[in-house]
């Protein structure tokens, strides 16, 4: 007997492919977005097609953006003596959420991980020594996440940092080790960034 696929077969394996979503949750965003109008869901194919095409890196922090320089960098009312590194755009975010810090970012672009084919020279850490030598920062705060790859990575810029003047701290993780900072919710982030500790 031959399979019978639903028509909705195509959408719902490619929702499958976004992180997070499962069969069932897939199957849901499946039929809401038959159900919503046609208008709709053009509106969201424009969106999703003009993001894609239209994102760039900040030339200051590799932050994701539309224009040369994030909105973050841009902005007149950010600390420019702090400076927070993360691994990804998407942790500027969720620290942005906790509303604890307001200062500047640097983005590495991952974390090191040999197994994968990421190296230290895979990263924008160049770029960060690069910025170092150039501003001084009152604080250089390491937010990366607490797993293999992430405890290898701060490791390994802690190294790098340790012949600046620049005091550096490093989040206190009241979250399980593997936890991620985008999904971490923002009370625990808040509370991280409060009790960060001074690594040198």
């Amino acid at each position: 007997m031959a399979e019978i696929k639903s028509p909705l077969t195509p959408l719902i394996d490619q929702l499958c492919k976004l992180p997070g979503v499962g069969a069932k949750s897939a199957q849901r965003l499946a039929f809401h977005l038959i159900s919503v109008t046609t208008q709709e869901v053009e509106v969201l194919a424009n969106v999703l097609t003009k993001t894609r095409t239209h994102i760039k890196y900040c030339k200051s922090c590799f932050n994701i953006s539309f224009e040369t320089t994030c909105f973050i960098c841009s902005s007149n009312s950010r600390d420019k003596t702090q400076l927070c590194i993360v691994a990804e755009p998407k942790d500027i975010y969720a620290l942005e959420r906790a509303n604890e810090y307001n200062g500047l970012y640097h983005v590495l672009g991952g974390y090191i991980s040999p197994l994968d084919g990421v190296y230290p020279e895979s990263l924008r850490i160049e770029e960060l020594i690069l910025k170092l030598k150039k501003s001084h920062f009152n604080e250089v705060i390491i937010a990366i996440n607490s797993s293999i790859e992430g405890d290898a990575t701060t490791l390994y810029l802690k190294s790098c940092l340790k012949n600046y003047k620049n005091p550096i701290s490093q989040l206190a993780y009241g979250l399980p080790v593997g936890a991620e900072l985008d999904y971490t919710d923002e009370s625990t982030l808040q509370k991280a960034f409060s009790g960060r500790q001074k690594v040198k």
